[in-house]
């Protein structure tokens, strides 16, 4: 596959995800749809192992990477599947452009990475102040909006926690075998939290549920994740970083579009203030005014 139609699927798989998380979950609820997204992934993921031929090795620093990638999967995933139920769609994405702002500071205490510059530090400053916009939306929404967006603060955290575990003690894994591995934990969890919280099997499935979590099983889970895999080896990070500042407002608009969200004012200066302070804090170190700064 080219770059740029790689590049084009990676943007609307990202874009597109936040809705069908929120579809999955009507009817059978929440809890099922994200278990068996995942089964299904995990399925695939081991199915592309055979297929490379890549084992899955079970090391005690192994274990430690799969570990650190199921608290994304699991952790993070529920709690976005959990806040969902509250909240607009667009929402997830836009919060979960902060992820790499989180992870920034996480490296820069956690791993020792000295890069965190006044243009980073002002990025993060920008970040907040969009994050408080956005909260200050939710508090339209009533307390389930508040818990909505504390959720989706709490996944974000976790994600990034989890990457930074993962680039701490997975550095010699196959990116496949490390997810695969991730992935077996994480289904092994929902499963458990599924037999012990519901355990009866859906009557009925709704047809768009049952799309969305074929959709994300296949396409979000497996397809989107050998793709932005793909894309790291050809792409500089700071390219590839880009999708997320275009899905935001993509997956606002597509959940005005498509699932008649109302997306009010301020939702739009709080993404937009994101939006800015991940660019700040992605490519401020390139400005000329900001190297004077500093010098």
């Amino acid at each position: 596959m080219a770059v740029p139609a790689a590049y084009l699927a990676v943007v609307i798989l990202w874009s597109t995800t936040p809705l069908a998380v929120k579809w999955s979950g009507e009817g059978p609820g929440f809890l099922f749809g994200v278990t068996s997204r995942m089964l299904i992934g995990t399925v695939l993921t081991l199915l592309l192992l055979a297929a490379l031929r890549v084992r899955v090795p079970w090391h005690k620093q192994a274990i430690q990477t799969y570990l650190f990638s199921s608290l994304s999967v699991f952790g993070a995933m529920f709690t976005i599947y959990w806040s969902a139920q509250f909240i607009p769609s667009g929402f997830i994405s836009v919060l979960f452009a902060l992820a790499p702002i989180f992870t920034g500071v996480l490296a820069w205490i956690w791993l020792g990475e000295r890069s965190l510059t006044p243009a980073k530090v002002f990025g993060v400053l920008l970040g907040i102040a969009g994050l408080a916009v956005m909260f200050r939306s939710a508090i339209t929404l009533g307390e389930n909006g508040i818990m909505g967006v504390l959720g989706l603060l709490g996944a974000v955290l976790l994600f990034s926690i989890s990457g930074v575990g993962v680039k701490r003690h997975g550095s010699d894994l196959h990116a496949v075998a490390a997810n695969a591995g991730g992935l077996m934990i994480a289904s092994a969890m929902y499963l458990l939290v599924w037999v012990v919280f519901d355990g009866e099997l859906p009557s009925e499935i709704p047809l768009r549920a049952l799309g969305s979590i074929v959709y994300l099983g296949v396409l979000g889970t497996t397809v989107g994740f050998a793709l932005y895999m793909y894309l790291l080896k050809r792409l500089p990070v700071a390219t590839l970083t880009l999708v997320t500042l275009i899905t935001p407002a993509t997956a606002l608009i597509l959940g005005q579009l498509l699932n008649d969200e109302v997306v009010g004012n301020e939702v739009w200066y709080g993404a937009g203030l994101i939006t800015v302070g991940l660019m700040v804090h992605q490519f401020g170190h390139r400005l000329k005014p900001a190297k004077m700064l500093v010098e």
